[in-house]
């Protein structure tokens, strides 16, 4: 594997412990990867519909990291912004793939594009994405509009 070749994940399994180790926060923080980020997003958008992630998603994530030791300020932690950039992209991803099973779904979305690390600065300025502002709060994009579900 390379620097670039993301971790994939081997069954439907790996992918749920991920998703039940973010909502109970058991999750070691090693294992809080960016995979593990978009594996739980597309965990949540298929199999927990009771979770309104636009608006949960945020106390979760920021939950999770002060529960492991992590602090969520204007440099570190939680970022609203990119949480909602992949939010967006995995349910447009997940509504694309529904076939797919669900790590071959969490696989493929880690090969796609939409699953790069760099994906956001497709949509936002370095400056703008990188801000306090847009850490704290959503900032609407400055170089393309946001993903959505047609």
């Amino acid at each position: 594997m390379t620097l670039n070749e993301p971790r994939l994940f081997a069954d439907d399994a790996a992918v749920r412990r991920i998703g039940e180790g973010l909502l109970a926060h058991t999750l070691p923080r090693d294992a809080w990867t960016h995979e593990a980020h978009l594996a739980a997003c597309l965990w949540l958008v298929r199999e927990r519909p009771d979770i309104e992630l636009t608006r949960e998603l945020p106390g979760i994530i920021a939950g999770y990291n002060v529960a492991v030791g992590g602090v969520n300020d204007d440099t570190q932690g939680y970022h609203e912004t990119i949480t909602q950039l992949y939010v967006a992209g995995v349910r447009v991803f997940a509504a694309r793939h529904a076939a797919l099973g669900l790590a071959e779904a969490v696989n493929a979305l880690l090969a796609a594009p939409e699953g790069r690390r760099d994906w956001p600065l497709g949509f936002y300025s370095r400056d703008r994405l990188f801000s306090a502002e847009a850490r704290r709060n959503f900032v609407t994009p400055d170089l393309a509009p946001l993903p959505t579900v047609a």
